[in-house]
């Protein structure tokens, strides 16, 4: 690859433009010296480049005897004992370490990540009014929730003027709620006339002129303004913080009997901030624009400017919120959610440096070089809004297959450590497990981070896509739909908790769940994430900052802690189970695999077109019966992978693949019709996006590990080029 217009610097090309902002923006504000940092950052890659090519020249071999193993096999019956010791054999699967070896011990965590259980954000850092918006999604308006979607069953009247149906709906709701979560020693929140503080009780007033406390008064925590007239009242359960906001001169405080104007809820105290799978970062430019954002967040500098029907303001980071204690001290509770960010995968190269040959060097050490700079004043404690108060940075590591590329995961951070000169595992890791063979030896991963773990999290959309790839050669495998009551990904679901709670995780370390992907649908989001609590997960993924504030309520509704003692007594090996091939049982119906196909290709199309032509990362993307689902390369992989798998094993053929990949691009087409800047697929089929999605589709069987990262780089990259070129053209 071509270093020219590259800056050469401590035997590595850097890109001009990485360059400038590193050595200008960065490291003025670090505090380390540009010399320093060149010639550190060039001793790692020549250190550790050569395990990055050595790990994935792994997962290749690994690949290859498992395609030669199902291929031997196909249409046979699948035998577990076999299975399990042919992978035992290839070291596919590792022996389980001792336990004591293995516990997780990490320190110096925040209370956020390793005690509170609550929702968990994950926003594209390429976008700084999302990475505001989720970083202020600490705290949360109820009413907003409920009144602005479906979560009650309907929507609010279109008008200027309250929906009185929609509103009292709200109150009533929220009534109830605050009885089964705060309850009065007698009567109900929703007959409540006025809050008082006496000495340091909360009262509730009624209008018969009686009066009732909590019926635990341990759940006030604090209040505002004078005690005998409260603008707002704290309460806490179950370590979460709800604030009754008080106003009976409010449009919405005269409508409620307290004058109670909103209820201000403690929502996602943690927040993936990513430059992974939901940005769409392709070359020098773009990761600079993204380490920018992570810049602006660590020195508390980030803004950006929001234009709505009737107000423009400038949003920056949530200041903390302030409170007196009932016994008159003052109390402080931190207004954003503790930030963590997350890294590329280990099979990632960026070109923004070239190492001494003049090779592409791993993404994933640039990553960890750039933005441990820029967070290196809040881990001392010398920013004006702190994201960690331990003196932590915490970095999430997704696709990472198998503890060997965890141990390099550490290894990179060690090196990192030293030089900024940190303490010893002063980095934390977020372990994803979204790769097969993590899953299957997750407590052997975790041996190799156990003074670092802070996080695992089942990724079971990146999950499923490796499912598909792992086991391509076994057979035909079931529909999308029908993998959820496939074995391997309840014991996947299972194993994660359990793996989580036998090696010491609660108190140290989040056991994560993943995304609920329809930010419309909240209704049944109320009804479903539940369960994710109920599994003894501490967090869960929402896609926005209102699906936060509804989840936040299952976290009150359930005890995770007790949870997790319980589920401590009963767990068992899930082995067997995760390693069944989701391989369909019958053949399936004509109707059927026309459904599934229509399916896969619209979504594939709808994320792809945006990707390619304007590098929007993570989308909402409407399905065919119109509903808006949240896409990024992990639903992308399981799309192409499944139609690859079917292509492979004669359900479907090339030509009806084709064929209904041009009707789902003209739907799509039509979907887009009014968005700026949106270039049409049809009538032609040869755009640049068109194109990206046939070789997801039509190569997606020989892609390393099913990753859709090398074709899409590659069309952008395309696009962007024609764009500069034609911009240059024209400027001549």
């Amino acid at each position: 690859m071509s270093a020219a217009g590259y800056r050469h610097v401590a035997g590595l090309s850097v890109h001009p433009a990485l360059s400038a902002f590193v050595e200008e923006e960065v490291l003025p504000f670090a505090g380390v010296a540009a010399d320093h940092f060149w010639s550190g950052l060039a001793a790692i890659v020549t250190d550790l480049t050569p395990r990055f090519h050595e790990l994935l020249g792994t997962r290749a071999e690994l690949q290859a005897r498992l395609d030669d193993y199902h291929r031997a096999g196909k249409g046979a019956p699948h035998d577990p004992v076999a299975y399990e010791a042919f992978l035992r054999e290839i070291g596919y699967l590792v022996p389980e370490p001792a336990p004591d070896a293995y516990r997780v011990a990490t320190k110096n965590v925040d209370a956020e990540i390793a005690i509170l259980a609550a929702p968990q954000l994950v926003v594209p850092l390429s976008n700084a009014r999302y990475a505001l918006n989720a970083a202020n999604a600490r705290w949360g308006s109820l009413y907003d929730a409920l009144y602005g979607t479906d979560a009650l069953g309907r929507l609010p009247k279109p008008g200027d003027g309250i929906d009185d149906e929609q509103m009292s709906a709200v109150f009533a709701y929220v009534g109830a709620w605050l009885d089964a979560v705060f309850p009065l020693a007698s009567g109900s929140h929703a007959d409540v006339t006025a809050y008082v503080v006496d000495a340091d009780r909360l009262l509730a007033r009624f209008a018969d002129g009686t009066a009732t406390p909590l019926r635990d008064n341990g759940a006030f925590a604090g209040f505002r303004g004078p005690r005998h007239e409260p603008t707002a009242l704290l309460l806490v359960n179950n370590r979460l913080h709800v604030e009754l906001a008080i106003d009976r001169e409010h449009p919405v405080g005269r409508r409620q009997a307290a004058g109670v104007a909103d209820i201000v809820v403690e929502a996602a105290a943690s927040v993936i901030m990513d430059m992974e799978d939901a940005v769409a970062a392709v070359d020098a430019d773009d990761k600079v624009a993204i380490y920018r954002n992570w810049l602006g967040l660590m020195a508390g500098t980030l803004s950006a400017r929001v234009t709505k029907p009737g107000d423009d303001f400038e949003r920056t980071l949530a200041s903390d919120r302030h409170y007196t204690a009932p016994d008159g001290a003052s109390l402080t509770l931190h207004g954003r959610a503790v930030m963590l960010i997350r890294h590329v995968g280990p099979h990632m190269f960026t070109d923004a440096v070239l190492d001494a040959e003049g090779n592409p060097i791993p993404e994933g050490i640039l990553d960890a070089a750039v933005t441990i700079a820029c967070a290196l004043p809040d881990i001392a404690g010398r920013t004006p809004v702190p994201n960690s108060r331990t003196g932590s940075v915490y970095v999430v590591k997704p696709k990472m297959h198998g503890p060997d590329e965890v141990g390099l995961a550490d290894a990179l951070f060690r090196r990192i450590e030293e030089l900024y000169g940190l303490a010893r595992y002063t980095m934390k890791i977020g372990v994803m497990d979204e790769e097969r063979r993590t899953s299957v030896n997750l407590a052997a991963c975790l041996s190799k981070v156990r003074d670092r773990t802070v996080f695992i999290n089942t990724g079971f959309l990146d999950r499923t896509g490796d499912e598909i790839h792992s086991v391509m050669e076994a057979g035909p495998v079931v529909r999308k739909g029908d993998m959820m009551g496939q074995p391997w990904l309840s014991a996947y679901e299972h194993n994660n908790v359990d793996v989580g709670l036998a090696r010491n995780l609660p108190g140290r370390a989040q056991i994560g769940k993943g995304m609920w992907a329809a930010p419309d649908r909240m209704q049944a989001m109320l009804a479903q994430k539940g369960r994710h609590p109920g599994a003894g997960a501490s967090t869960a993924w929402v896609p926005t900052p209102t699906a936060a504030v509804l989840h936040v309520l299952h976290y009150h509704q359930v005890n995770v802690r007790a949870v997790q003692q319980r589920l401590r007594e009963g767990i068992r090996s899930r082995l067997p189970d995760l390693l069944t091939p989701p391989v369909a049982a019958a053949p399936l119906g004509a109707d059927a695999i026309t459904e599934e196909l229509r399916n896969n290709l619209q979504g594939v199309l709808g994320y792809v077109v945006r990707w390619i032509d304007q590098g929007i990362g993570c989308s909402t993307v409407p399905d065919l019966g119109g509903v808006r689902l949240m896409e990024d390369r992990a639903t992308v992989r399981i799309s192409t992978q499944h139609v690859a798998n079917w292509l492979h094993h004669g359900i479907v053929d090339e030509p009806t693949v084709r064929e209904t990949m041009r009707a789902m691009a003209q739907v799509v087409d039509e979907q887009n019709k009014g968005e700026p800047g949106y270039i049409p697929m049809s009538p032609g089929f040869d755009t640049p996006a068109f194109r990206a999605a046939e070789e997801l589709i039509f190569e997606g069987r020989d892609a390393a590990n099913g990753y859709t990262e090398a074709v899409l780089h590659k069309y952008r990259r395309m696009v962007k080029r024609s764009r500069a070129g034609a911009a240059g053209t024209a400027g001549a």
